[in-house]
């Protein structure tokens, strides 16, 4: 009997197999769909600052009738292009969207309100939307009005998505990722400071398309005098999007013959200084003073004065020193190293400028790490994790004597 009783408390706890399979069936088909949805978002990378890149994609029966994504800011936001889109064929539909529906006025009315205009049935969000003047109440109006609301579906795909844009809404300053091209031996350059080519071509095709999907590019003043780089984005059959170029000049010394400054792009040069004085620019270049910091500009007060123009993802590309400078002061928020199978000898330009830590434990490492080939070249990309300080010994306590 009682094992007969055991059994019946084991079928009561376990779910029934075809309720479980028909539960996994349908997370698969909202992950399908959400990840149409990913790809309608990446669209928008680079280009909707400050505003997040969202995608969203409308099914009916199990079919996509619209899809869109945002695509600058002022512009219609992703569930609206797809409710546009879909017209009659929305009412009745499902809908996923990678982040969630807005419920605020601003530039455009709240995406909460057209969802449930266009009688949407049930909506799929990926990620939560931290924004004070969101948090919650979107899906919150949706629920209210008799609208089903399934969360989290690929959050973790979406939440990488907009990386950049949850630090920037936050913490109030840009995402910050740190590239470089390095040989094996970890030089950026060699002894003379040529760094053309570190890579292959099939990497720095990888490094225009990331800069196609940032609002801005930084390097510092040795690199600007090195290279003579001209930041912008060139890409197969002239496509891509050139970001804001922003180069560090302390004291305003860079000769005015430099590509940066004397741009040929509609991007504009911010040239971050920490002079009293000023200088004569050219159109297109603008002086940004900053506070004076440790070894030159004050970097925190740049990436405020960054954000504050919308500023959300920022690409830092070098040289040494400013790779150093931005690891050191823990402002880095990814790396993206390129690896090239070559040895350019210890003379050669290192990655990091200073003196390094004197034991390997105390080495900065990174976390959450991906490799990939790109070409005859190696890409690694990690979240920089500072090494741990030992714990201080507790100080022993007197025992208490007796009175």
């Amino acid at each position: 009997m009682n094992r007969i009783l055991a059994r019946a408390r084991r079928a009561r706890v376990r779910p029934p197999r075809r309720a479980a399979r028909a539960a996994l069936f349908d997370r698969a088909v909202a992950e399908f769909f959400m990840r149409l949805a990913l790809r309608e978002a990446a669209k928008g990378l680079g280009r909707t600052s400050p505003n997040p890149a969202v995608g969203a994609v409308l099914v009916r029966a199990g079919r996509v009738v619209a899809r869109g994504h945002h695509a600058r800011a002022g512009g219609p936001h992703a569930e609206v292009v797809a409710i546009r889109a879909a017209g009659a064929r929305a009412r009745g539909a499902d809908l996923y969207t990678t982040l969630e529906p807005c419920d605020h006025y601003g530039k455009t009315p709240p995406c909460s309100i057209a969802v449930i205009e266009a009688g949407v049935r049930r909506v799929f969000v990926g990620s939560a939307d931290p924004n004070p003047l969101v948090n919650g109440k979107g899906i919150a109006r949706l629920r209210g009005a008799g609208v089903e609301v399934a969360e989290d579906v690929l959050r973790g795909e979406c939440d990488a998505l907009n990386a950049h844009w949850f630090k920037y809404i936050r913490e109030r300053r840009p995402y910050v990722t740190l590239k470089a091209a390095v040989t094996l031996d970890g030089r950026i350059a060699t002894r003379t400071g040529d760094a053309r080519w570190v890579t292959g071509e099939a990497a720095r095709r990888w490094v225009h398309r990331l800069r196609d999907r940032v609002d801005a590019v930084l390097v510092g003043a040795g690199t600007a005098r090195a290279d003579d780089p001209l930041l912008t984005t060139r890409l197969a059959g002239g496509r891509g999007r050139d970001a804001v170029r922003v180069v560090l000049d302390t004291d305003l010394r860079l000769p005015s013959r430099l590509a940066l400054l004397n741009p040929r792009s509609p991007a504009p040069t911010l040239v971050a200084h920490a002079s009293a004085r000023t200088r004569r620019v050219r159109p297109g270049v603008e002086l940004l003073r900053c506070k004076r910091g440790k070894g030159g500009v004050d970097l925190r007060d740049l990436l405020a004065k960054l954000a504050a123009r919308g500023v959300t993802h920022l690409l830092v590309e070098g040289g040494a020193r400013v790779h150093a400078r931005f690891l050191e002061e823990g402002l880095v928020d990814r790396v993206a190293v390129l690896v090239a199978p070559k040895l350019a000898g210890a003379d050669g330009v290192p990655l990091l400028a200073g003196r390094g830590p004197a034991r390997m434990a105390d080495a900065l490492r990174l976390d959450e790490v991906q490799v990939e080939r790109i070409g005859e070249d190696v890409l690694v990309i990690g979240r920089p994790v500072p090494a741990a300080r030992p714990a201080r010994p507790r100080a022993r306590r007197a025992p208490a004597r007796g009175r």
